[in-house]
């Protein structure tokens, strides 16, 4: 099959697909094979390799970017997103080295894109017609968790959070930033995303678990690592949600042993010193996360307003 784009013009935009890559030789050389078909350039970030995935890469037709250590996913990233600004890219396209995304799916990915429809395209497992072969509940329900706290920080209800396979726009290229070298980069890209009101939407694609070398991050501590990120991005962005409810769930409950306390009171006052402290201490503690969680909602009020007024994003 012939590439889809050759070239550059109005008709023909430079499309980039970024590949993270650690220790991939086995399934490299054939995902940039076919990858290149849809493709103009493939850039891979060889993330501290030890095997001869760099090589293959480039002998397959790849640009490879090398990293002396291994920084993680994020990592990786940011060197995609610096190599695709220097080229200039109209599009750029992340997507797995191991093989689990079908780069058959790119052009489905690159259609709101190249349409000026979306700014940045997620190749979604759980919309209309996507599916994720062979995952397992428990990864699936893992990730309706994650993408759950998500949105309620967002409030943009993405399906598929954790999807690896991306398109971004040239203005998503330019104006997006992250400080996440982890896997955590997945909800922080969106975010950003979302607070720079770049559009954001989901396609439908297949992702495959039987590849021959799957993630490098256990199912366990993924999820530990993004819902504990997702949970604190919730915790700034709402905290009268976060703080404020549970403080008035503390307070509501000090204040009801308090009034059983007063209720029972008789000539044995010592036996009732125990659940009278507990009653004060867990009623002051629900009356501080309040009052914090009021804070901090004013707060962001406060800085949000600064914010719209000083770069205009009414």
């Amino acid at each position: 099959m012939a590439r889809l784009f050759m070239g550059r013009d109005a008709e023909h935009p430079l499309i980039v697909a970024g590949l993270p890559m650690f220790n991939e030789e086995e399934t490299i050389g054939t995902v940039v094979t076919k990858v290149l078909e849809y493709a103009d350039i493939v850039v891979c970030v060889d993330d501290g390799s030890s095997d001869s995935s760099a090589r293959i890469a480039e002998a397959c037709g790849a640009i490879v970017h090398r990293h002396r250590a291994n920084r993680g996913y994020g990592g990786a990233l940011k060197s995609l997103f610096k190599k695709a600004r220097e080229l200039d890219a109209d599009a750029l396209i992340i997507l797995d080295s191991d093989g689990q995304h079908e780069p058959s799916d790119i052009p489905a990915l690159l259609e709101p894109i190249l349409a000026q429809k979306a700014d940045f395209v997620i190749g979604s497992r759980f919309v209309e017609g996507g599916a994720g072969e062979d995952m397992p509940v428990y990864r699936r329900l893992g990730i309706k968790v994650i993408s759950a706290a998500s949105n309620l920080s967002s409030d943009l209800d993405i399906k598929d959070t954790q999807s690896g396979f991306r398109a971004f726009s040239k203005l998503a290229i330019d104006r997006l930033r992250f400080d996440a070298e982890g896997m955590e980069l997945s909800l922080e890209m969106l975010e950003d995303a979302h607070e720079k009101q770049l559009s954001i939407t989901e396609v439908p694609t297949m992702i495959r678990y039987d590849v021959p070398k799957g993630s490098n991050f256990t199912a366990v501590s993924h999820g530990f690592t993004v819902l504990s990120w997702a949970l604190v991005s919730l915790s700034h962005k709402k905290p009268l949600l976060v703080l404020g409810l549970p403080g008035l769930g503390l307070f509501a409950t000090g204040a009801v042993m308090g009034l059983n306390l007063a209720q029972n009171v008789t000539g044995q006052i010592d036996s009732y010193i125990g659940p009278g402290l507990s009653a004060i201490w867990i009623g002051v503690l629900g009356l501080s996360l309040m009052a914090t969680g009021l804070v901090l909602q004013s707060a962001r009020g406060f800085l949000r307003h600064l914010i719209v007024r000083e770069f205009g994003l009414d």
